[in-house]
């Protein structure tokens, strides 16, 4: 291995930890907030990544239609909530919520898909992909959310497991790749950059950039960061753990649907491919021990160079090698902390 070759797997793997550092923030973030371990946030990857392609390749995504399934399904939920009188119906709120997908499924239908600039082709995904996080809480997470974090666990797997299949309903079986944001390319020493690696780093980084001003600054922010830290503490002062739930879902859909956005030029994507960059997320999030978001960062950028270099020396064994990385972190945090009883409220 020479320089140059090294400061192309150096690229890489920066690109790659950029984006497993956002899912770490989002299985974090969720977690500390609902106690659910979110694997579909690999299926938001690549219903983002396949939206894109989608819409570049003219045609409509069906996962829209799976939006407005989603929205029916949930407002028939509120209404019997609120005939049931354990809920507050707002019938405007509710009228919205529920024509916004079939709005959009129009929108969609009438615009010329693929002759639309990159960035409002991003919006529309975004807006295809994100409401589907608070729309997933509703459905399968807030009726339960008060169940032991085995049975959340339990019904996350049998979440990502249906959300494979409808992706494989809604995309096909064929895999898609989108086009780049930009062919440009840069020098660095003896290699070069691609401007589609600037473009993910730079907005992985704003997007951090985003989430520490939003929990250090606003008092939505605060309330979840309260509702982190004292999940009865936050109820006692009035902090609504539905609405704590469904903020964190619906970053973690939109931070995900970005994420598939950004990695979808870089790599062929297809329906079950959300489970493998859900994994290598939640092993930066151990690194962090489920609880330092900036240790999360570091390993998540550990993963993906650790992923790039193994690439180049043992391409058949890079999997392997990634996820081994979990194993001597949580040896070690067994050995520190001990035998930690279950969470009581």
């Amino acid at each position: 291995m020479n320089a140059q070759i090294a400061l192309i797997l150096g690229q890489d793997g920066v690109a790659n930890g950029a984006v497993y550092a956002l899912l770490a923030l989002c299985i974090l973030l969720v977690f500390s907030v609902t106690r659910v371990l979110l694997i579909p946030q690999g299926e938001f990857v690549v219903y983002g990544a396949l939206c894109m392609a989608s819409m570049q390749n003219g045609r409509m995504p069906a996962l829209v239609w799976l939006l407005c399934a989603f929205a029916v399904a949930e407002t028939i939920a509120d209404a019997r909530a609120g005939a049931r009188g354990s809920a507050t119906i707002r019938p405007v709120r509710l009228a919205g919520r529920t024509a916004y997908p079939f709005l959009l499924a129009g929108a969609l239908w009438l615009l010329p898909l693929a002759s639309l600039p990159v960035w409002l082709q991003a919006v529309l995904t975004l807006a295809i992909v994100a409401p589907m996080g608070p729309q997933l809480y509703r459905l399968f997470y807030q009726p339960i959310a008060d169940a032991s974090t085995l049975i959340l666990l339990i019904v996350s797997i049998a979440v990502h497991l249906a959300l494979v299949g409808l992706g494989l309903l809604a995309f096909g079986p064929e895999g898609a790749r989108a086009a780049p944001f930009s062919d440009a390319r840069y020098a660095l020493g003896p290699a070069s950059v691609a401007s589609q690696t600037l473009w993910v780093v730079a907005v992985s980084l704003l997007w951090m950039l985003a989430l520490y001003r939003f929990f250090g600054r606003t008092l939505p922010g605060r309330a979840l960061r309260a509702a982190a830290d004292n999940r009865a503490g936050a109820r006692l002062v009035g902090i609504s753990p539905e609405f704590a739930g469904r903020a964190v879902f619906l970053l973690a859909a939109t931070l995900g649907a970005c994420s598939g956005i950004l990695v979808g030029p870089a790599a062929t994507l297809y329906y079950d491919s959300g489970f493998l960059i859900s994994l290598k997320g939640f092993v930066a999030a151990i690194v962090g021990g489920l609880t330092s978001y900036p240790l999360a960062v570091i390993g998540a950028l550990a993963v993906g160079l650790v992923e790039s270099f193994s690439a180049f020396w043992a391409s058949a064994y890079k999997e392997i090698i990634v996820f081994t990385l979990i194993i001597p972190f949580l040896l070690w945090r067994s050995l520190r902390h001990g035998t930690i009883e279950d969470e009581t409220e």
